[in-house]
């Protein structure tokens, strides 16, 4: 479970998050849209210690954020980027088996074996001795769900997983993540991709100007919001 209350996060005078309180049900996969510069981003971020929060509370398996250092939150929190931040001088499955060895302190020969297994079930285990470079978009994305995944987190945080990337690969990497929206994850996902989320999403919240303004299911806040600011990004967005 995550629960937040009262947070804020301020970037110099910009105040970014305004007071949010939101708990995220264990197991179910909630879908974040709204407008750039609303705060979506920097909401997951705080969830994974990237971000500090200047006020409120942040519980992650009923336990303080604050009560973490960033290696055990890694263990419960894996996180996908836009960018898929992998190690370039590193191979596909070296990436992989990176935090396995750094964080979890597993040896050499299980962390090989926990990273096939991961890559195999992103169907890119061809290509565990290429290099990111040598990788397109699409496959390096879902490099990067393999690596958050090796972790068993119990918590996945995507961050606009799709926006980075070429339209002919976007297919491939939502095929991944809704695949994950059946094993009892709870899920975290940012996206402008409105049609996937409507497929997936147990719960939508929509963000503006570092607030939720409305948060409920697909039927409520995608297909008939009630809140004005709402109805115009949907609106736009469709």
């Amino acid at each position: 479970m995550v629960s937040l209350k009262g947070v804020t996060n301020s970037f110099g005078e910009l105040q970014v998050l305004k007071g949010i309180t939101h708990t995220f049900q264990k197991g179910k996969t909630t879908v974040i849209v709204g407008a750039s510069g609303s705060g979506k981003s920097t909401l997951l971020r705080c969830l994974n210690q990237l971000v500090e929060i200047d006020q409120g509370e942040i519980i992650i398996n009923q336990k303080d954020i604050n009560e973490y250092n960033h290696s055990d939150l890694a263990k419960e929190v894996g996180m996908v980027f836009q960018q898929f931040n992998l190690f370039h001088n590193m191979t596909v499955i070296e990436n992989v088996m990176y935090a396995l060895i750094k964080v979890k302190k597993m040896n050499k020969e299980d962390a090989v074996e926990i990273a096939i297994k991961g890559l195999k079930a992103v169907n890119i285990e061809e290509k565990i001795e290429s290099y990111p470079s040598q990788l397109s978009g699409g496959q390096q994305q879902r490099v990067a769900i393999a690596r958050a995944l090796a972790m068993k987190p119990s918590i996945m945080l995507f961050d606009e997983p799709t926006s980075a990337l070429d339209p002919e690969t976007v297919s491939e990497v939502l095929d991944e993540i809704r695949k994950l929206t059946k094993t009892g994850l709870t899920n975290i996902i940012v996206t402008h991709e409105i049609g996937f989320a409507k497929e997936i999403a147990d719960e939508v919240i929509f963000m503006d100007d570092g607030k939720i303004l409305e948060y409920g299911s697909v039927e409520e806040v995608l297909n008939n919001p009630s809140n004005e600011r709402t109805k115009k990004f949907i609106e736009k967005v469709l």
